[in-house]
């Protein structure tokens, strides 16, 4: 047979032997998978569990609130004049009444110092005026003088009078004027970064002012709901004051306590919202003008619910259910009704008693009847899936493994000629370690992770 006849037979063999141990030993690796599959699939599959309780739960509205002080007030001279004094520091407390800043009064002191004197005047031409009137009324009287006269002097008493009434206001009109020369603070709160110096000139309708002062102890936050919760917030904040808290950007943190104050009086109908205001009394001074906050605001409270974490909550094609642990460590399906949800918790209206186990975590392996390996507490790893043996711990297995394989060398090294570093103790020992992980590595399946 020639050789060019040989070959391609040959060839041929060559291609059919290598498909059938392709096929051969891809069916025998696939049934060792499914067999490692079927062992891992008896075991017990790890969960985190929960017990529903039965307890009281608040039920709060949640928005995002911006502060306003309670007063704020732009201090503006109402005289012109020169700063002549500065009598605050910026960031300063100061009470209602305190003084802030000093007008030159000279001006506006030799103005009511005029109109006193004037008024003094007045009064002196005044009880001449009297004095005239009452001695021609008395002639008048007997014949002796004019009534006419009498009559004219009478009205002269009387211009004289309101004259003296019209220097009465002048001096109250002047002693005003002089009062405003001392720029006094409206109402108790701090003042901020001061917006004219001393020695400068200020007039009424051109200053920009003095100072801002707010109002912060006690402080408002104004923030929006939505028109559905509307009448839920009515009806709580007839029957009594809402408490409501003001929360940090973390949700959590607590910056004060106060209560909702007042309810708009009308919607929001570019937004469909309404309007509200809480006042806190702010003593930590941890809200401040313009700051935004997150708002919480009780409004009910469900008396005895059963109530469970909200993990363990699923959702299906016929609704809301749980997996409830029964007394043989199986998960059964158990539907139920949620009456309110929040990111902590689940509030159970129907399908669930009081004290049952439910899962919160390890739902990858679960079905109705499925056999599971229990931990209770949230937040806590299940236990890992073993097959009878304890598995040892990285450090503690590293440590075995090395004093074997010194007592092994010590002896072979021995009985070699006593260094314990002879070439065949040392190949003997390699090739026996990776034998034994090997045979571990097949007897023994990984376990699956407890984190869902």
């Amino acid at each position: 047979m020639s050789l060019r006849r040989i070959l391609p037979i040959t060839i041929c063999v060559a291609i059919v032997v290598a498909i059938g141990a392709y096929i051969f030993l891809g069916k025998q690796e696939q049934a060792q998978k499914q067999s490692r599959a079927r062992a891992f699939q008896d075991q017990p599959a790890p969960v985190l569990v929960a017990r529903a309780a039965t307890t009281d739960v608040p039920v709060y509205l949640d928005a995002v609130g911006n502060t306003k002080a309670l007063n704020t007030a732009t201090v503006t001279p109402q005289v012109t004049g020169q700063i002549v004094k500065v009598a605050f520091r910026e960031g300063q407390d100061v009470k209602r009444g305190d003084t802030l800043a000093e007008i030159d009064p000279r001006t506006y002191q030799a103005q009511y110092d005029q109109s006193v004197a004037k008024k003094a005047q007045d009064e002196a031409t005044l009880a001449n005026a009297r004095i005239d009137l009452d001695r021609y009324t008395k002639l008048a009287a007997s014949n002796s003088g004019s009534k006419q006269q009498a009559d004219t002097q009478k009205a002269l008493v009387a211009q004289l009078e309101a004259q003296v009434q019209g220097d009465q206001g002048a001096i109250d009109n002047a002693k005003t004027m002089l009062s405003y020369t001392k720029i006094i603070a409206p109402f108790d709160g701090r003042t901020g970064i001061r917006l004219i110096d001393e020695g400068n000139l200020v007039q009424p309708s051109t200053s920009n002012g003095i100072v801002v002062i707010t109002q912060i102890q006690p402080i408002s936050v104004l923030f929006n709901l939505p028109q559905q919760q509307y009448p839920q917030v009515s009806k709580a904040f007839t029957a009594s004051p809402l408490p409501v808290d003001a929360l940090a950007a973390d949700g959590s943190t607590k910056l004060d306590n106060g209560t909702l104050q007042v309810i708009d009086n009308q919607m929001d109908q570019t937004t469909g919202t309404i309007r509200m205001k809480a006042e806190f009394p702010n003593r930590q001074l941890q809200l401040w003008p313009g700051q935004f906050v997150n708002i919480r605001m009780l409004v009910d409270t469900m008396r005895q619910v059963i109530t469970v974490p909200t993990a363990a909550v699923q959702r299906g094609p016929n609704g809301t259910f749980v997996y409830v642990i029964d007394g043989e460590s199986k998960a059964q399906v158990r539907p139920i009704t949620v009456a309110m949800l929040d990111d902590a918790r689940a509030v159970i209206s129907t399908g669930l008693k009081s004290d049952e186990r439910v899962v919160t975590t390890g739902f990858t392996r679960l079905s109705g009847g499925t056999k599971v390996n229990v931990q209770e507490g949230e937040g806590q790893a299940p236990p890992a899936a073993t097959s009878g043996v304890a598995p040892a711990g990285p450090a503690d297995g590293a440590s075995r493994g090395e004093g074997r394989r010194k007592r092994e060398g010590a002896a072979k090294g021995e009985a070699k000629g006593g260094d314990g570093r002879g070439a065949d103790g040392r190949g003997a020992d390699g090739k026996e370690s990776r034998r034994s992980k090997s045979e571990n590595a097949e007897t023994t399946p990984n376990p699956p992770s407890a984190k869902q």
